[in-house]
C-alpha cells in the first residue's frame, strides 16, 4: 500500500476530527530551535521514525506502539494519520511515551478542503511542520500543472505560517524524471516561496528516480529542513533496505544535511519484512554514526 492508497483510507477520518482544545500559548515554530545534530557535528543527537513504517502496529495497538518506539531510542516521529485518534488523545500518548510528533503528513486534498481544520489539529497535538508526501497523478502531467501546485503550497504555507507552523513538501522519484525538458523538483524549488516552503528529501526516492542527494543539497541550501533517511540496494528490484546496509553514503549526505540547515531526520521503509526489526537496525547503525 502507498500513501496515496493509505491517506484514502485513514487521512480524511483523521482530519475530521474537532479538537477541543484551545490553541498552544506559544507558536508552535517557536519550539523548533535546534538542530538534530550533537555539538560537535559528528553524530544524529535526536533521531525520528517515520510512523507509516510502523502503521499496521499502530492500527492495533496504538498508545503500545508508541511506547516500543520509544523504547527502542527514538524521540521524534513523524505521523502519517492519526488511526481515529483525536488530537488530545494523540497528544497524551505521545507524553505518555516520551516522545515528540515536530512532523505530520497530510493528503494533498487537506490543501482544498481542510486546511483550517488541519492546522488547528497540528497545533493541538504539538506539530510544527505539516508535509504534503504525493502529489495526485492528474495534477503532474505536465509543468503548469506542476506550477499550479507549487502555488497551492505557497498559499497553503502562508495560512500555517499564521498560525506558527511550518509547510514542507516531501518527494518520490516521480519529481525526478524529466518532463517538458526540465525537471519537475526544480520546478517546484523555483516555483515555491524559499521563505515559506519547506522540503523533507527522502533519500531513498531520489536515488531511485535518479537525482542526487548530495547536488540538491548543495545548490539549495536553507530549503531543506527534514530528511526521511532510508537506504537503497540498488541490485533488487524493489530496493529500499535498512539504513546502512544499502549503497547511500549517509556520512556525506548528514554532513552536507547539517550545512544545508537540517532539523529533523526521520527513519523510513515503507514496508520492511519485520518493522521493528527495520527500524532497530536502523536505529542502531544511526546511533553509531560519526560523521
Amino acid at each position: 500500500m502507498n500513501r496515496r492508497t493509505w491517506f484514502g483510507t485513514v487521512g480524511a477520518a483523521a482530519m475530521a476530527h474537532l479538537t477541543g482544545i484551545p490553541p498552544l500559548g506559544a507558536p508552535a515554530g517557536s519550539r523548533d530551535r535546534t538542530l538534530p545534530i550533537g555539538p560537535a557535528g559528528d553524530r544524529l543527537e535526536r533521531i525520528g521514525l517515520q510512523l507509516y513504517t510502523v502503521r499496521d502496529a499502530l492500527a492495533r495497538d496504538f498508545a503500545g506502539t508508541l511506547a516500543r518506539v520509544a523504547a527502542i531510542g527514538y524521540r521524534e516521529v513523524e505521523f502519517a494519520g492519526y488511526f481515529g485518534h483525536p488530537p488530545g488523545a494523540v497528544r497524551e500518548a505521545l507524553e505518555q511515551a516520551g516522545l515528540e510528533a515536530p512532523s505530520a503528513h497530510v493528503p494533498f486534498e487537506a490543501l482544498l478542503d481542510a486546511w483550517p481544520q488541519t492546522i488547528q489539529d497540528a497545533r493541538a497535538i504539538g506539530h510544527r511542520y505539516l508535509v504534503v508526501p504525493w502529489i495526485p497523478d492528474a495534477r503532474r502531467q505536465s509543468l503548469a500543472g506542476y506550477r499550479e501546485v507549487a502555488a497551492a503550497f505557497n498559499r497553503a504555507a502562508r495560512a500555517a505560517a499564521r498560525a506558527g507552523l511550518r509547510f514542507a513538501y516531501h518527494n518520490h522519484q516521480f519529481e525526478f524524471q524529466p518532463l517538458e525538458g526540465r525537471i519537475p523538483y526544480d520546478v517546484l524549488l523555483e516555483a515555491t516561496d524559499p521563505q515559506l516552503v519547506d522540503f523533507e528529501l527522502d533519500l531513498y526516492w531520489i536515488a531511485a528516480g535518479g537525482g542526487d542527494p548530495l547536488a540538491y543539497l548543495a545548490r539549495y541550501p536553507g530549503r531543506f529542513a527534514m530528511l526521511h533517511l532510508k537506504d537503497r540496494d540498488a541490485t533488487a528490484r524493489h530496493g529500499m533496505t535498512e539504513v546502512g546496509s544499502g549503497t547511500l553514503d549517509f556520512p556525506a549526505i548528514l554532513r552536507a544535511a547539517k550545512r544545508a540547515g537540517l532539523r529533523h531526520a526521520f527513519v523510513e521503509h515503507d514496508n520492511p519484512a519485520s518493522p521493528f526489526d527495520s527500524i532497530g537496525s536502523s536505529f542502531t547503525y544511526l546511533k553509531r554514526l560519526e560523521f
